[in-house]
Order: structure tokens, then sequence, then C-alpha cells
């Protein structure tokens, strides 16, 4: 039996005046999984969130939650008849309410609501009010709060950029493994690439309306589309290369690509994926240490290729490399060719 996606949003477009906030956006979040909306300010991720939930409605385009049509071709449900979940930036709690009182409020059913705080490891604050918690604990209220309406989806936007970066990092993976623990399926927009990669089963890169690139934090990171992408979801250098017949030939050496690519590419490299040694070069590209950034438990090594482009190889902390220093360089680690901007 197939099950029907979450959430299944085709062609999407809106239009605010003369800006086209989503341009044609296709996204699914299959059902039990957590997939996350990643893009720069102004890409269109909200906006497109907003269209799901129902807060705004699409100039074109379709959306469906769980097989039912909510938006598009004649469709329209309103967004408290969605059976959405909604968990904002604020957290937006009901002040005036105790904690057991907001996750209360649109709960399926009284037993619910105890379900879900200890879910989120609240129960013992069922008294408290807002005010008496810490930002984390708000948030985490607003995800029991969420899940208490026994949703077909949960929506959440940018649930963790208000808190600071330590409380941010232990609370995203937190929320992440309530929602897995529940069987919820989630979409999550965030800027952040780190959180993107690190919670999501499936990512989806926006840029300026359209989703760029949709797949796994591990495809998407190791093999980007496009430069733009490369570069948006980490340090990426680019170097020239030509590609022909699945192979592609750099200043680096030789490497598979993609057989639809053919004549001029960019290489695209990460600098993890540069290993640099001392010796003879052994068949291997040879290079000059420009320049290193010590961190400790690593470094990151600028070095000049006889062509004079420079490449970033990151290592553990040792040995030492240090400018002036004659290397040898080699890929080991994944590299991508994209077509040139």
């Amino acid at each position: 039996m197939v099950t029907e996606p979450a959430i299944d949003a085709r062609g999407v477009d809106k239009r605010f005046g003369r800006t086209r906030a989503v341009d044609g956006a296709t996204l699914k979040v299959p059902e039990g999984e957590l997939v996350a909306l990643l893009g720069p300010s102004g890409s269109g991720k909200t906006t497109l969130l907003r269209v799901i939930a129902g807060f705004e409605e699409p100039d074109a385009g379709r959306v469906a939650i769980a097989g039912r049509p909510v938006a598009g071709d004649g469709a329209w449900v309103e967004p408290e008849h969605r059976r959405i979940g909604m968990v904002f930036q604020d957290g937006a709690l009901f002040p005036h309410l105790t904690v057991e009182r907001n996750v209360a409020f649109g709960a399926s059913r009284r037993e619910r609501v105890a379900e879900c705080l200890e879910l989120v490891g609240l129960s013992g604050r069922a008294a408290s009010y807002p005010h008496e918690l810490s930002g984390g604990e708000r948030q985490r209220v607003a995800l029991a709060r969420a899940l208490a309406a026994d949703p077909e989806v949960v929506l959440l936007d940018e649930p963790f950029a208000s808190l600071d970066a330590g409380l941010r990092d232990a609370l995203r993976a937190e929320v992440a493994g309530i929602l897995r623990a529940a069987g919820t399926s989630a979409l999550l927009v965030t800027h952040d690439q780190a959180e993107a990669l690190s919670l999501a089963g499936t990512v989806a890169v926006m840029r300026e309306g359209r989703v760029e690139q949709v797949g796994t934090p591990e495809e998407i990171y190791e093999r980007p589309q496009s430069r733009w992408v490369a570069e948006f979801l980490g340090e990426a250098d680019v170097i020239p290369g030509t590609a022909s017949q699945g192979m592609v030939e750099c200043e680096l050496g030789r490497f598979g690509a993609a057989p639809e690519l053919a004549g001029r590419v960019s290489v695209v490299i990460r600098p993890e994926s540069v290993a640099i040694g001392s010796g003879p070069a052994s068949g291997h590209a040879e290079g000059v240490v420009v320049a290193r950034s010590f961190y400790g438990h690593d470094q990151l090594v600028h070095v000049e290729l006889p062509s004079g482009l420079r490449l970033r190889s990151r290592r553990l902390g040792f040995p030492a490399w240090h400018p002036g220093d004659r290397v040898r360089i080699w890929i080991d680690g994944p590299v991508s060719a994209v077509q040139p901007d």
C-alpha cells in the first residue's frame, strides 16, 4: 500500500506585488520524516511554509496534506482545519495561561496533554507560567502544544533562531528526538546549514523562490548540483576542469563525474577532501603552503597550486604546516563537478 506524503506541494507560486517570493516550488514531506527547508534570508522558504499552513493563498500550484487537497485547483481549506501543528520562532505561548492550559489549547483529547508534556520532559512544569520558563523550555512547550492536536504534520519556522548558541545546539537535538519518538512528520524551516544537515533526513535547498536541490544531507553536501549550493552549504573551493564520458580532468587529477556533463566544468572541492603531505610528489600535484589557521583539534591550510589557484585543506592539528612548506596534494574524499555559473 502506497502511503500519501504528509505534505505534497507542487508548482507553488506566490507573488507580493512585483516580487515573486515563491517560484514554481515543489516539495514533499514523506510520512514520519523530518525534512528541512534550508535557504538564506529572502529565499522564499517562510512564504512556502505559510502557503502550506494556509496563512497565504498560492497564486498557482497546489498543496495536499496527507493526500487531502488544501489549496489550488479550486480547493481551499482554512488553516485551523488542515491538521497541522505550528511551532514559531518565539514559541507564541499564551502568557496568561499555565503550561498545562497552553498545551490543552486545541488538544485532541484531555489525556493528550499529559502525554505530550511527558514526551517533551516537562510534566513537572504543568502549573508554571511561560515567564517562569527558560527559552528552551518555552519552545518545548510550544512543541507539546503542536503535538497535542494530533496533527498530520508539524511545521517549525526557525524555532531555535532566538536562542543562544549553546542552548540552540542542545535543544534542536532534543526536538528532533521528540519528533522521531512521536513518529511525527515535520517540516523545519531554517537558514542554519548545520541545523539542517544534522537534524533532517532530507534537506531541500531553496534560492530565490525555487527549490534548487533535494536530497539526503550527505547527497547535497557531497554532490551539490550547482556551485551556489556547494558554497552555501559550507566551505568549498572551485577549480576549472573538463568533463567527458563520465570523467573530469583538472589540475589535481582525474575523477568520476555525472555522465551528462561535457566540456568545461567547475570542480567543487571541500577542504576536508584535500590531503597534503611531505616528500616526493609521486604522481600527486605539488603546491606551497601560503597560510595556516590553527584551531587545536584541526588546522586549515591554504595551499597554492603551480597554476596560482589556491585550495584549502582541513587536517588534524598535527603535523604543523607553515607558510613556505612545499607539499604534495591529492584528493582523499568526495569531489563534484558542476556546470560553470
